[in-house]
């Protein structure tokens, strides 16, 4: 555990398991997330979701959210796109810097306490641009493992996050993962609702 906040801190991305699939994790500065896209092969631009141990941790990373929201969904499977009014973190927000990809999974202990310690992580799947999501640490690419430190926390589930988009007026699913689209939409509408 003390490599991986070591390397955190070094700028230098490392492996962490979530509770759907292994990620690649960095320090959500640009220098840091810059390292993180050039080890994935990752086209600048992309967004990428910023990771949270806690609802606390993202809120006091970026306060602007809507703690309901946040609170009724995380922690689970979900990446939201949320609303991202004072554009922190810009070079995680791909095109819109108006918007931001957050996650809160629910992490094993070793994992939490290194996202607890290090602060808010940038984190994307420990894959190749494109490929199978990884669903125990020797499925993620040979040359990323080789490039960094990795927590090894048995088989995942190997199924990513959904990633729902609620910055209009209507809740969209961009990606279905771990949460049918339809069960994700359904159950944003009850606390929207609420």
């Amino acid at each position: 555990m003390e490599r991986l906040i070591a390397e955190l801190y070094a700028g230098r991305p490392v492996v962490l398991p979530t509770d759907t699939v292994y990620g690649l994790a960095a320090r959500a500065t640009e220098s840091a997330v810059d390292a993180l896209y050039e080890l994935k092969g990752r086209r600048p631009g992309q967004p990428t979701a910023l990771l949270a141990a806690s609802v606390e941790q993202l809120l006091d990373s970026v306060p602007e959210l809507d703690e309901a929201v946040l609170r009724a969904l995380l922690p689970g499977p979900y990446t939201l796109v949320l609303a991202n009014p004072a554009r922190r973190y810009p070079w995680l927000a791909g095109e819109d810097e108006g918007a931001i990809g957050v996650r809160v999974p629910r992490l094993l202990e070793q994992a939490a306490a290194v996202v607890a310690t290090v602060g808010c992580l940038a984190a994307t799947s420990a894959n190749d641009p494109g490929g199978p999501d990884p669903g125990t640490l020797d499925a993620v690419p040979q040359r990323i493992r080789d490039a960094c430190a990795g927590l090894d926390a048995g088989p995942l589930p190997g199924t990513p996050s959904t990633v729902l988009d609620l910055t209009g007026i209507e809740p969209r699913v961009l990606r279905e993962g771990a949460v049918p689209g339809e069960e994700a939409i359904a159950r944003v509408r009850a606390v929207l609702a609420g």
